[in-house]
């Protein structure tokens, strides 16, 4: 009888689709759910951009659509490159030359590239404490070790932090990391890298022979302080985007890499034999995401998004139980970030059960932090995400009924 690779069985499962599931089939039977549990924009796809998709289908005239070049359409190439000619300062334009550019299936295509491209099995990767928990599946899939670093007080990963693990590492007589994957803005917390913050963990990677991979696919999306692009800092780092967030084409599967020129002919024998290339349909419909008329309808996006934001810190700010300093920043893309804290959690009843409770009981899809911490600490049952992609009024009546069902949380909590 068939059986499953080990490697298959090791990989956790994605919880926040777990929560979708059980919120559609809650949904299937007739309750009014209210989704804040996935990163998936309520906008869909900009009119331009599936206007082009329509007429690239049906023309006239129609077109092939067929295979393009490994890396993706050149034009869409150009595109991008001169998207950091115009946004981030001091890119060099030989990391942004087109050769570099990869258009992936997804940023999820563009983590597999990386991760396959830069490391081998036993290589040991480092990670934050608090992120995105398909880095710690797909590595751990590869035969990677992980290195989990703590996130300090504002919810970041910073040199320090990164020098700190380096020198335990030393001192313990551990393998040095061969890499770090981190997101700025971040997933879960929205914390963002200041400029000088990014530049120092570049220049200590570069230094330490660390492969760097910069997450940036919640660019764009971000509440008054500056973004920075690791292309500005180091001509080693690998930089993975998306059109998935900004730019609201989730489902048309389509993202890009900058990689630098020593990457260039490994991914490119990768991306042949894994994808050959990234969807035809969605580059050419891209091609129509910087234009003037397309860039309006998104930034009326990130001003729907602030709405949200402001929504939910204003509602956790009224429970007196959650410190404000148990809410990561929030600096960008659309996330809230809780941690419950020591007082409001108790055995059975920490953030897995709120958060169950909550959509049984009120039909708010919240994701809980056991999704996105260590799975070796305490923290993944003490936190919890709220997503606020799904639209201003979406985000003002889920937390209505959160400030509804809280007492009743805490007075569980109480009774054990």
């Amino acid at each position: 009888m068939p059986t499953a690779s080990q490697r298959s069985a090791s990989v956790e499962s994605f919880k926040v689709m777990d929560v979708l599931r059980r919120a559609n089939e809650l949904q299937s039977m007739g309750r009014e759910v209210l989704h804040c549990e996935v990163g998936q924009p309520e906008s869909g796809a900009p009119v331009p951009v599936a206007n082009a998709a329509v007429c690239a289908l049906t023309g006239p005239p129609r077109e092939v659509l067929g295979y393009t070049d490994a890396f993706g359409l050149l034009p869409l190439r150009e595109k991008i490159a001169e998207h950091y000619r115009s946004t981030y300062e001091e890119v060099p334009e030989e990391s942004i030359k087109p050769e570099r550019i990869v258009v992936t299936t997804g940023s999820s295509g563009g983590f597999l590239l990386a991760f396959t491209a830069c490391f081998d099995a036993g290589d040991t990767v480092a990670i934050a404490s608090s992120g995105y928990p398909c880095y710690r599946n797909i590595l751990g899939a590869l035969g990677c070790e992980l290195a989990n670093v703590p996130i300090n007080k504002e919810f970041k990963l910073t040199a320090k932090e990164l020098s700190g693990e380096i020198l335990r590492r030393e001192q313990a007589g551990e393998k040095p990391l061969k890499g770090l994957i981190l997101s700025s803005p971040s997933n879960p917390t929205g914390a963002m890298l200041a400029p000088e913050e990014l530049r120092d963990l570049c220049r200590l990677c570069d230094k330490e022979g660390i492969q760097f991979l910069s997450d940036e696919i919640y660019h764009g999306i971000s509440y008054g302080k500056k973004e920075a692009t690791a292309l500005s800092f180091s001509k080693n780092a690998v930089v993975i985007n998306s059109f998935s967030k900004y730019y609201s084409m989730s489902g048309w599967r389509l993202g890009w890499m900058v990689i630098p020129e020593t990457l260039v002919e490994p991914v490119n024998c990768l991306q042949q034999n894994m994808f050959i290339n990234a969807p035809t349909i969605s580059q050419t419909a891209a091609l129509k995401c910087w234009d003037d008329e397309t860039i309006a309808e998104l930034e009326a996006h990130v001003e729907k998004y602030r709405s949200s934001r402001g929504i939910i810190l204003e509602e956790l700010s009224s429970i007196p139980e959650i410190k404000s300093s148990n809410i990561a920043p929030a600096d960008g893309g659309f996330y809230v970030y809780v941690d419950l804290g020591e007082h409001n959690v108790a055995p059975g009843f920490g953030s897995v059960a709120m958060c169950k409770a909550l959509l049984e009981e009120e039909s708010v899809a919240f994701t809980p932090g056991n999704d996105f911490e260590d799975p070796e600490g305490v923290l993944g049952d003490r936190r919890f995400r709220i997503s606020y992609a799904g639209g201003v009024e979406t985000a003002k009546r889920a937390m209505e009924r959160f400030h509804r069902f809280w007492p009743t949380w805490v007075e569980r909590v109480n009774k054990v």
